[in-house]
């Protein structure tokens, strides 16, 4: 939900720092922060989505989102699309709660935490910072629940999330260090297609051989034919390669 200052804090938080929190249907603001929301997706998000509701790529892209240029790193952004016919809210959520909660987007998953990274220029290294959002709206702060930023890193099942989205950190340094230019039409098409549009990558490599002269490995090709974790993975490498002249 877009905040002014005056309506949420932000504590920062070590890994075994502890704090109260706790969402559930008896808490009286459950869903509420459901709306009204400018909800970024992540490659690897969409990726879990779309399997989750059994769509194409193209498909969930059509019917839930929109796609807006950056306005920090110039990339394409892709946002979920809210329902102005009901008070602008999460396409996903009903009155039981998340319907694709097993797998919701990193940035829910995390909340009430955020966590911000950043990239070391000399030696590449990610590091992270948690902080705690309360929000005045949240009661959930209230419940008497509490947990270290580890522990609900681990219950959340945000590791693997943090780990995908971290290989999109290194695209965004190439383009601020190398491409400070905005991407030309082809290289959008390229950047959208092999991080969003995975079933139309797919086909791009399996039919239409577009890895045929590159270094990846067979075993990596057979991997990504059926996975789509593995298949992302070879997407955000096209990128790298395709628009900023790294190595596949």
């Amino acid at each position: 939900m877009e905040n002014t200052p005056e309506e949420y804090e932000v504590i920062p938080l070590s890994a075994d720092d502890s704090f109260s929190f706790s969402c559930t249907p008896s808490v009286s603001c459950f869903n509420e922060c459901c709306r009204d929301i400018s909800q970024f997706l992540t490659p690897y998000d969409i990726l879990c989505l779309k399997n989750h509701l059994k769509l194409g790529s193209a498909e969930f892209l059509e019917k839930y989102c929109t796609q807006h240029t950056g306005p920090e790193t110039g990339l394409p952004v892709v946002i979920l699309r809210l329902d102005p016919n009901e008070d602008m809210k999460c396409p996903f959520v009903g009155p039981e709660g998340c319907r694709v909660y097993e797998n919701r987007p990193s940035s829910c998953r995390t909340y009430p935490l955020a966590r911000l990274v950043s990239r070391s220029r000399e030696t590449g290294r990610i590091s992270e910072q948690y902080v705690l959002l309360q929000e005045e709206h949240c009661k959930g702060h209230m419940e008497n629940h509490r947990q270290t930023v580890r522990e609900w890193v681990e219950q959340e099942g945000i590791a693997v999330c943090n780990e995908m989205n971290d290989l999109m950190v290194e695209i965004i340094a190439l383009k601020n260090s190398l491409h400070p230019a905005p991407l030309d039409f082809r290289e959008r098409h390229i950047f959208h297609t092999a991080l969003y549009d995975l079933d139309n990558f797919r086909t791009q490599v399996f039919q239409n051989r577009l890895l045929e002269k590159s270094d990846v490995t067979p075993e990596e090709l057979r991997a990504a034919e059926s996975d789509d974790t593995a298949l992302l993975k070879l997407g955000i490498r096209w990128v790298k390669y395709a628009i900023f002249g790294g190595r596949t």
